[in-house]
């Protein structure tokens, strides 16, 4: 089992990047991967970097592999960040990281995941990884990771060489989660498909129950706003979806951090106060995983938005005669009732007012404002009957 196993649906990129692997000519100092979200950029990014380490290139089996793919080995950072941004001190961080030359391994490799978020505020983090671009060390190299090249400054474009991935096949994500996660068919298809071939929402889908009853909570919701008051109904309930599972996912973590810095002090954890240099660095933590909170709920709405949009283009695909198969074969009977309602117009209209939702939450307007907002261009123009 290689280094490419679970890179599903990518033979291009696969081949792109084997060949650097195989012949220096054809390596360059800063990669730029682009594709649409669950399409694989980070694990492009990882198993290139195992492959780049790895003796035999790529062989999945060794330690350098091992290492460069849980992102434990020592020429190999991962930065993946939980907050809303990355920051300007560690971007300059990461830059005098890459001045380094290899300590074990063949290379310094620097895997940015988010590399969007090196501009979500201000082009300045963006603008520090720029001399190392412009002046890269040797042996060193630079893994960008972006949904689109729109997401990235055009100086760090120009720098990088671009991979696209493509949406994997529904069967190639399925075919993924009965061999790595040993997942039933019948299910992993499903999940795959419900997922949009996202694959790492395809798993949890495949794994979660209460992810799949989620799920059919608010594709039901786009049958149910009617009225003013449903719409306002609705975008609280898709806000409250959100928090409840963004709190549910990070209490027990934060609780372990909390406890974990206290140990690490010497603190006592009883106590009813805390020294100054204590509180403090409490404090520091407190606001990380608010941050990190914050990005957490906003992603849970996201996933939701993308699952609402799916009704819909089912109803316009049935509305055309197109075809298509369906995202959702589980809620035909929704799909129908909207494509009797809806003129193919109002449904490209709808999954315009969700995905204007999505870019106005990603460009921090208040969730629940901009659900409300969408909710109220969702309005069934007459009763369904279901």
């Amino acid at each position: 089992m290689t280094v490419w196993a679970d890179l599903v649906g990518q033979e291009p990129t696969i081949e792109t990047l084997s060949r650097a692997v195989s012949d220096e000519s054809a390596m360059t100092h800063a990669w730029l991967f682009t594709g649409p979200p669950g399409s694989g950029r980070s694990t492009a990014a990882r198993a290139f970097a195992a492959a780049l380490q790895c003796p035999d290139g790529g062989c999945g089996q060794c330690r350098e592999c091992r290492t460069a793919l849980d992102g434990s080995h020592a020429d190999v950072k991962v930065v993946a960040t939980e907050g809303l941004s990355i920051k300007v001190a560690e971007a300059r961080a990461l830059v005098q990281e890459a001045a380094l030359r290899p300590s074990v391994g063949r290379w310094r490799i620097i895997i940015i995941e988010d590399a969007d978020r090196l501009t979500a505020y201000t082009d300045a983090p963006a603008d520090a990884l720029l001399k190392a671009l412009e002046e890269p060390t040797p042996r060193t190299v630079w893994m960008l990771c972006a949904p689109s090249l729109e997401d990235v400054i055009v100086t760090i474009r120009s720098r990088s060489r671009h991979v696209r991935l493509r949406t994997p096949p529904v069967e190639a994500v399925a075919e993924l989660l009965q061999r790595r996660d040993g997942v039933d068919p019948a299910m992993a298809l499903y999940a795959a498909r419900a997922a949009q071939s996202h694959v790492g929402l395809a798993r949890r889908l495949a794994r979660d129950e209460q992810a799949r009853i989620r799920r059919r909570d608010v594709i039901a919701m786009a049958t149910k706003i009617l009225g003013v008051g449903d719409a306002i109904g609705a975008a609280a309930d898709l806000a409250q979806i959100a928090d409840e599972e963004s709190t549910a996912s990070s209490a027990e973590r934060d609780a372990a951090e909390r406890a974990h810095l206290m140990e690490t002090l010497g603190a006592d954890p009883s106590a009813r106060t805390q020294p100054p240099h204590i509180r403090s660095q409490l404090a520091a933590l407190e606001r990380e995983q608010k941050t990190r909170a914050t990005r957490s709920a906003r992603d849970v709405v996201d996933r939701a938005l993308i699952d609402l949009t799916s009704i819909y283009r089912d109803a316009l695909v049935l509305r055309l005669r197109s075809d298509v198969d369906l995202v959702n074969p589980d809620a035909v009977d929704k799909v129908r009732a909207l494509a009797g309602v809806f003129s193919p117009e109002q449904l490209l209209a709808a999954m315009d007012a969700i995905n204007e939702a999505r870019d106005r939450i990603n460009a921090n307007v208040s969730p629940l404002l901009a659900l409300e907002a969408m909710a109220l261009q969702l309005r069934v123009p007459r009763d369904l009957g279901i």
